[in-house]
This record gives structure tokens, C-alpha cells and sequence, in this order.
């Protein structure tokens, strides 16, 4: 695997917990009792938490990753230099 394909991993990953991230928190904004659809009222508000947690997580660990891969590119290209 090459550092370009390891952070363009990442990249995806970073996007993937982003939407997930969106999806979550507009679900919790169109619920409760001002709700257009009565589903939408009873959502499970602790499960949607979560969820906005783990996408956190899964955000921070690919944006390590992502740090990871500019410090190896960088130290690569310091090496080439010398």
C-alpha cells in the first residue's frame, strides 16, 4: 500500500463518518414533539447519540491516519532531498 492510497483511504473514511455525522444529527433536529410525521416524533434519541459519538471517533482515528501519512511523506521527501 502506498502512502497516497493510505490517505486517500482515510480521506474516504473521514467523508464517510461526516455524512453519518449529518444524518444523525438531522434526525435528531426534526424529532421531538414539533415533528411533521409521527414516526419522526419517536425516534430513539440515545441510539442517535451514539451514533454521533462513534462517528466522532471514526472521524479522529482517520484523521490520525491521515496525519500519519503527511508526516511519512514528509519525512520522505526530506530523505530525497538529502
Amino acid at each position: 500500500m502506498t502512502i497516497s492510497s493510505m490517505m486517500n483511504i482515510a480521506l474516504s473514511g473521514m467523508r464517510t463518518e461526516q455524512t453519518r455525522m449529518t444524518t444523525a444529527a438531522q434526525t435528531i433536529a426534526n424529532s421531538g414533539p414539533g415533528a411533521a410525521t409521527e414516526t419522526a416524533a419517536e425516534i430513539d434519541l440515545a441510539n442517535e447519540l451514539l451514533t454521533v459519538r462513534q462517528a466522532e471517533i471514526g472521524y479522529q482515528a482517520n484523521a490520525l491516519v491521515l496525519e500519519a501519512g503527511a508526516d511519512l511523506w514528509d519525512v520522505l521527501m526530506t530523505i530525497k532531498r538529502d
